[in-house]
């Protein structure tokens, strides 16, 4: 049962507010049906561009375009009563210039009625976030572990290492709080570099593979509903494997089909006796 008290919705200056270990509860969804599911329950719904992967197939999250985010963005939002929503910017669509970022991050808000954008990129995007922060869009930089920067990075591969990794993380968080964020995502760091930066700054810290000591957490939903098989990252809890039961409700209707048994009386029209 959900906790919440209040079915207003929720703002980015609220989960600003929501400084502290595990205040924050958070998923992902791609679709009004699973926002719905979810909306009781969390804080924040994030429109990834994961969507490339778990829905599309993709083998990065590179191929995702403005467009498609802009539709599974205003699908969620039809779905999300309560919750705050944030949609992924996707790779190309912010990184040329912060014209660019501005005109593409109206395009979200106004086209699906989110809060808010996410941005992947360190000390580079600065000016960026500030930039738009200072026009009204709320934005949640992704630092750590970047899907999008894969390439560069040498793959998925967890960041912080090192007390060098984990100074250029902190220095990151609070530079883009600085600049106007009102939260920042970290993922794929080690426990050190999470727990250092969510010390180092006043805005909340949402992990996804990070410290449990973040003030809040945040799992792709097809990971810990056991849906996406391609790959289950480490740090991804699996709370039930739906793969199953969605696989037997599959052979129960092949062989209802096959047999001559569905449809029935019960879900004819006009069916003459």
């Amino acid at each position: 049962m959900s906790t919440h008290t209040s079915n207003r919705k929720i703002t980015t200056a609220k989960i600003r507010e929501m400084k502290g270990k595990g205040s924050i509860v958070s998923l992902t969804a791609y679709t009004k049906p699973m926002a719905s599911f979810m909306d009781p329950y969390v804080d924040l719904i994030i429109v990834g561009d994961s969507t490339g992967m778990v829905a599309y197939g993709f083998d990065s999250t590179l191929p995702v375009t403005l467009d498609m985010m802009i539709a599974h963005g205003a699908a969620v939002l039809r779905g999300a009563e309560r919750a705050c929503v944030v949609v992924d910017m996707p790779f190309g669509s912010y990184q040329e210039s912060k014209e660019l970022a501005y005109r593409n991050a109206v395009r979200v808000l106004t086209e699906t009625g989110a809060q808010a954008v996410k941005v992947e990129g360190g000390l580079e995007l600065v000016e960026t976030v500030e930039f738009l922060t200072n026009r009204g869009i709320p934005v949640m930089p992704h630092i750590g572990l970047r899907p999008q920067h894969a390439n560069t990075l040498g793959g998925f591969k967890a960041q912080g290492r090192d007390d060098d990794a984990i100074a250029l993380l902190v220095k990151e968080a609070q530079a883009f709080e600085s600049a106007g964020a009102f939260s920042v995502l970290i993922e794929g760091v080690f426990e050190k570099a999470a727990r250092k930066v969510t010390e180092a700054i006043a805005i909340p810290i949402i992990g996804i593979g990070a410290s449990p000591e973040c003030d809040g957490q945040v799992l792709v939903t097809e990971d810990m509903l056991g849906l996406f098989s391609d790959y289950t990252p480490k740090f991804a809890k699996k709370y039930v494997d739906l793969s199953v039961q969605i696989k037997e409700v599959f052979a129960a209707f092949e062989k209802e089909v096959r047999a001559g048994t569905f449809p029935s009386e019960e879900h004819c029209f006009g069916l003459n006796k």
